[in-house]
């Protein structure tokens, strides 16, 4: 292959790596997103990166990027923009909304309404904004990351289900161990590394690096691993919804572009393994209005450990 995915991983996580401490995996999920052309939700307590992560991220790529701060009283024309009457032209002006971008940092979602949180619907699984009957293009690419903070409820509006599913990733920060909490500290010292972070990455490399990702061979072995994982999230008594085909075509995308990073030109059980919770968990209601972050989680847990791993050569 001419762009190795390894190479163009590691020159991404490495520079990731001058602002985070530890968290490869987070990163290396959040990468593997970006190149399947989702979105991720980052859900933790406050304080353990989340938003800088995103800023990270985006600063390491040369696209524009915008940041909105949901609260309460947000509407949707300032997610998307609306057409303000010009009296010099005499004609009706689109003013941009922020979703106008590549990269969209979507901080705390869920303090806004769900009115306004549906506003993000389209713009997400259509890749197109809607304003006054006219479509327009948010941005190629376009990524949104979203963060939220699941201990605090006190003026907070759950995600829908529907808008859950437009997530490819439900992912989590964590708190550091003890190494890299001295490691933070001795890195923010005397100084703020993301105000040092240049760019690694152009959008054109990024999408060569997509375009490779697309000839990415999965057997079909491992799309019958897929489908029998999937299908074991439909069947517990305990569950209300198991993922759609939208999760596993979700997980078929992931799995490419995480093998591609990894080095290879087609995918492996493992790879399956890797992105199964994070792609899939979020997707299972066990139960309506319950949060069933940790139980979706265990059950897909259960599945992979009972759901028989092929085996065969998985390349071509």
């Amino acid at each position: 292959m001419e762009y190795h995915g390894k190479n163009f991983g590691e020159k991404i996580l490495s520079n990731i790596a001058k602002v985070i401490v530890g968290k490869e995996q987070t990163s290396r999920l959040l990468l593997t997103a970006l190149l399947a052309d989702g979105h991720v939700l980052l859900e933790d307590v406050p304080g353990t990166g989340k938003t800088k992560l995103a800023k990270t991220l985006a600063k390491s790529i040369s696209a524009d990027f915008s940041r909105i701060q949901f609260t309460p009283d947000l509407l949707p024309s300032d997610i998307t923009g609306l057409n303000v009457y010009d009296r010099q032209k005499n004609e009706f002006v689109l003013r941009k909304g922020p979703v106008f971008t590549n990269i969209l940092l979507a901080d705390e979602i869920n303090r806004a309404t769900p009115r306004t949180q549906a506003g993000l619907l389209e713009c997400m699984e259509e890749r197109q904004v809607t304003i006054d009957g006219e479509s327009y293009v948010p941005g190629n690419p376009f990524f949104v990351i979203a963060t939220q903070n699941p201990v605090e409820t006190a003026g907070t509006f759950p995600l829908p289900e529907a808008q859950m599913d437009r997530f490819t990733m439900r992912l989590s920060m964590g708190l550091p161990d003890r190494e890299e909490e001295l490691a933070i500290l001795d890195k923010y010292m005397d100084r703020e590394p993301l105000l040092e972070l240049e760019s690694v990455l152009t959008l054109a490399e990024l999408a060569r690096a997509k375009e490779e990702i697309s000839r990415v061979f999965v057997h079909k072995c491992i799309r019958e691993y897929m489908v029998d994982i999937v299908e074991g999230t439909r069947k517990g008594e305990e569950t209300v919804m198991g993922v759609s085909p939208r999760g596993n075509l979700a997980l078929l995308r992931c799995a490419k572009a995480y093998a591609w990073l990894d080095g290879r030109d087609y995918c492996i059980p493992d790879d399956i393994m890797a992105l199964a919770v994070p792609v899939l968990a979020h997707r299972i209601v066990l139960g309506y209005g319950s949060d069933s972050t940790d139980a979706g989680k265990k059950l897909v847990e259960r599945i992979l450990a009972a759901t028989p791993v092929p085996t065969e050569d998985f390349e071509r």
